[in-house]
């Protein structure tokens, strides 16, 4: 590590002592020494004044990472207890005890940016979103170990572009075992008491999306003997839960043939007969107009599409076209219905998530009524200094009659 060299700015300078923990690339950054990925540097003002120490990330938008406010080395000893508070935090605060899939580390929040674990049972998955830690990745499978002593850890390779993980196939070889057994290919987990079939190997996601758990708990609640309409089903995680909750009829819609087969098996590893629901495989927007001629009418209607999509054919692909959406599916909800709408775009603000709503509504001249806005559950924290980190929007809301 030397120190002294890596001067910020007074913005970043700023940003910093605003508890933020991004160092984004700027005229001053530009001017630090040659460094590489994984690289612990001390980050100085103008006047030579110790601020962070980072970890370096030269050829990304954000060129270092804050780990701590006092100098330090990144060993076995620093890493270790960093992770032994990520996990107690879970054990202390996170409601798990009929769920064994979960979110172990969750990056900045857990002071450890860039950096995500999940557990699949007993299974680990690592994900690195920043090349800092890829020097570092030995180091954590190690302390992973003999922490948790997992029966396996992989990690998911991502692409750090958007239009690149659009281009990878589902099928594609993504997980890469690190360390002990490799897991089944299906592996079942259970979230809630449900079983889902999850893969640790191939395409960029598992089959299961974490964040959602507490959400689905909720909708559990809601759903006994009503209709229940779920766009971007995906694996039909809510479809599942929908349906072992006591709904009466789960129509589950997404673009995805290969989604939709696995959503079926989602529901046969919970004893459902899939043949009691409805799958329909289309484009969202088109089944929604196709629903509304042929006069279909549902109690609850929920919308979590993905912030891209891996579909060509998709229609609904980038931030936008929320509005849109709820105005196309407003006309099938019953009157005192529920829409639930959900986004994890990180970009997207609730205040200006909660105007695509407005906008739908007032389009399909319906009263719209937020009754509830949730968000991710406790595994997934995130520093309050660090507003990026409070990503997903989840809002329930009732079609007033």
């Amino acid at each position: 590590m030397q120190a002294g060299l890596w001067t910020v700015g007074p913005d970043t300078v700023r940003m910093l002592e605003l508890g933020h923990p991004w160092i984004v690339a700027d005229s001053y950054t530009k001017k630090w020494p040659q460094g590489r990925a994984g690289d612990l540097v001390e980050l100085t003002d103008g006047k030579g004044r110790f601020l962070a120490t980072a970890l370096l990330d030269p050829q990304d938008r954000v060129v270092a990472r804050v780990l701590a406010r006092e100098p330090i080395r990144l060993d076995r000893a620093w890493l270790k207890k960093r992770l032994a508070v990520a996990i107690e935090l879970r054990r202390s605060h996170a409601d798990l005890g009929d769920t064994n899939a979960y979110r172990l580390v969750n990056a900045e929040g857990d002071g450890l940016p860039g950096l995500t674990v999940d557990r699949y049972g007993d299974y680990l998955m690592v994900q690195l979103y920043c090349a800092g830690w890829r020097p570092h990745l030995g180091l954590i499978t190690q302390v992973l170990q003999e922490l948790l002593s997992p029966v396996g850890i992989y990690e998911k390779t991502r692409p750090q572009k958007t239009r690149e993980l659009e281009a990878v196939s589902d099928t594609k070889i993504c997980g890469l075992l690190l360390a002990g057994a490799p897991a089944p290919q299906p592996l079942t987990v259970k979230e809630n008491g449900l079983n889902f079939l999850v893969t640790l190997e191939r395409g960029l996601n598992t089959g299961l999306f974490l964040d959602q758990r507490k959400n689905r708990r909720d909708l559990m609640g809601r759903v006994e003997g009503k209709r229940l309409l779920n766009l971007f089903a995906y694996t039909g995680a809510f479809s599942v839960a929908a349906a072992a909750a006591g709904a009466r009829l789960v129509t589950s819609v997404d673009a995805s043939p290969g989604y939709t087969e696995w959503a079926k098996a989602n529901f046969g590893a919970n004893r459902l007969n899939p043949k009691r629901h409805e799958f329909i495989v289309g484009d969202c927007l088109e089944v929604l107009a196709d629903l509304a001629r042929q006069e279909k009418l549902y109690d609850i209607v929920l919308m979590d599409p993905p912030s891209f999509s891996t579909t060509a054919k998709s229609r609904f692909t980038t931030r936008g076209g929320t509005s849109e959406l709820v105005a196309a599916a407003l006309p099938l909800l019953a009157d005192g219905g529920l829409l639930i709408a959900s986004s994890n775009h990180q970009k997207v603000e609730v205040a200006d998530y909660l105007k695509e709503l407005r906008r739908g509504a007032l389009q399909a001249t319906s009263d719209l009524r937020v009754i509830s806005l949730f968000g991710q559950p406790e595994d997934f924290p995130y520093p309050v200094t660090f507003p990026e980190g409070r990503y997903l929007k989840y809002a329930l809301c009732v079609k007033a009659s």
